[in-house]
């Protein structure tokens, strides 16, 4: 369960490391097996598909069925209850909205002389959306891997999702990709759903770029692919960090801890605290709310890997550890949580205050829940409309430019012993028609 360390004197805690160095990929077992579908795929097309389907998913499908009629995502979201489709309204309009203020342009500056420079965005014109439904039903990540593709422009969107035994992806999975206005759907999944986006069969068209999350084969066989598509991120387990002092409520803390821990093995759940009795009574509520919620064997052992308080001396010291850990979500339980946002360098989304629990942004607030983890928040932002656009640089250069400046052309590239860039620029000089 949560291990109590006190920082930094026990910085050097096996707990405390393993989350400081957690990066938890794909077994050689699991590459080598995502490498073999793969090649399958890439050999014999649909052929590999209904077959992976048929051992791997235990559903045996004909060709016709790998894409989902339209039909039936139109009868999913008519089924979805009341209360339901209008929650999954707000929470797809705020979504909207917000990435709506991610907009990019091109952009163009005279630099002189008759020189024009600039970068000219253009969307990505395919791309595809895992959507796991393993554990459950993840249609927020659907949602939130679709969204910010739209508002980007992109013109081709097609949905992978796991058949189950019908033969079809889960109800609400089509739902919610109907409620968006996607047609394209496929009763695929793992590993040999990435490989059907990536290579194309003659049923699914190839794609270039893939997003969403999945089981450990789909982010291997994510990650193999990558360079054949666009890959923006490589999905990992969840991860929360809350930073409380002295007054936060230890039952709020625990239940966002849990929040997390409920998405099974590989999670880190780390509370930080200067107050001493508050971290015990965040490991009591922790235990107490445990035996009341489900799914609690996957919890408890994502709590026994990387679950832990941890009590510093000062706020400055549990920041200076928040950064370190560099998690996928951060909580700031602190009396002006504003204050403290400037410090925040390294985390993938900020809650502030106690009615920010993590929950707020994974469903309905309109961030983008899919974020960096095992600390890519180092060097990573959450997915946003700005993964969907590619921009092109634009030169416009005029002869009077050339002749102004070809000579430093000309010289740096034989600096780097690249004659025939220089000649390139020196046959459009006057000094230079004859050539060499």
């Amino acid at each position: 369960m949560l291990e109590l360390i006190a920082y930094p004197q026990d910085a050097g805690a096996d707990r405390l490391a393993a989350i400081l160095d957690r990066r938890l990929g794909a077994s050689p077992q699991v590459q080598e097996t995502v490498r073999a579908i793969l090649q399958q795929v890439r050999a014999d097309g649909d052929a590999a598909l209904l077959a992976l389907s048929e051992r791997i998913e235990n559903v045996k499908l004909e060709t016709h069925q790998l894409r989902v009629d339209t039909a039936a995502l139109q009868e999913a979201l008519a089924a979805v209850p009341p209360e339901l489709r209008q929650a999954m309204e707000a929470a797809a309009a705020n979504i909207r909205s917000f990435h709506a203020h991610q907009h990019q342009h091109s952009w163009f500056v005279e630099a002189g002389d008759g020189v024009l420079l600039g970068k000219q965005v253009t969307p990505v014109r395919r791309v595809g959306v895992c959507a796991p439904a393993g554990e459950g039903p993840l249609f927020s990540s659907l949602m939130m891997a679709v969204t910010p593709a739209q508002v980007a422009g992109v013109e081709e969107i097609c949905v992978v999702s796991p058949p189950r035994p019908d033969g079809r992806p889960h109800p609400l999975m089509m739902a919610a990709a109907c409620l968006l206005g996607i047609t394209e759907v496929y009763a695929l999944g793992g590993a040999q759903a990435v490989a059907a986006m990536a290579y194309g069969t003659a049923t699914v068209p190839q794609v270039d770029m893939i997003v969403g999350p999945g089981s450990p084969y789909t982010v291997a066989a994510q990650q193999q692919v990558f360079g054949v598509v666009g890959i923006p991120m490589l999905p990992g387990p969840s991860e929360i960090v809350v930073l409380a002092e002295g007054g936060a409520d230890p039952e709020l803390v625990a239940a966002d801890l849990l929040s997390q821990a409920e998405h099974g093995w590989g999670v880190a759940a780390v509370c930080i605290t200067t107050d001493t009795v508050l971290a015990g009574q965040v490991r009591d509520q922790v235990e107490r709310q445990l035996a009341t919620l489900p799914r609690q064997d996957v919890m408890r052992q994502a709590l026994d890997e990387f679950g832990a308080v941890v009590v510093v001396p000062d706020l400055d010291t549990g920041m200076e550890l928040l950064n370190r850990i560099a998690p996928e979500h951060a909580e700031l339980l602190v009396a002006d949580p504003w204050a403290w946002l400037p410090k925040v360098r390294n985390c993938g989304a900020v809650f502030m205050g106690h009615a920010a629990t993590e929950p707020v942004g994974d469903y309905y607030a309109g961030t983008n829940h899919i974020l960096p983890t095992n600390g890519a928040a180092r060097y990573a932002s959450s997915l946003g409309v700005g993964d969907f656009l590619k921009t092109s640089s634009i030169i416009c250069y005029s002869q009077q430019g050339l002749e102004r400046h070809g000579a430093h052309i000309a010289t740096l590239a034989r600096a780097e012993q690249l004659e025939a860039h220089a000649r390139a620029v020196d046959m459009r000089l006057d000094n230079g028609r004859k050539g060499p």
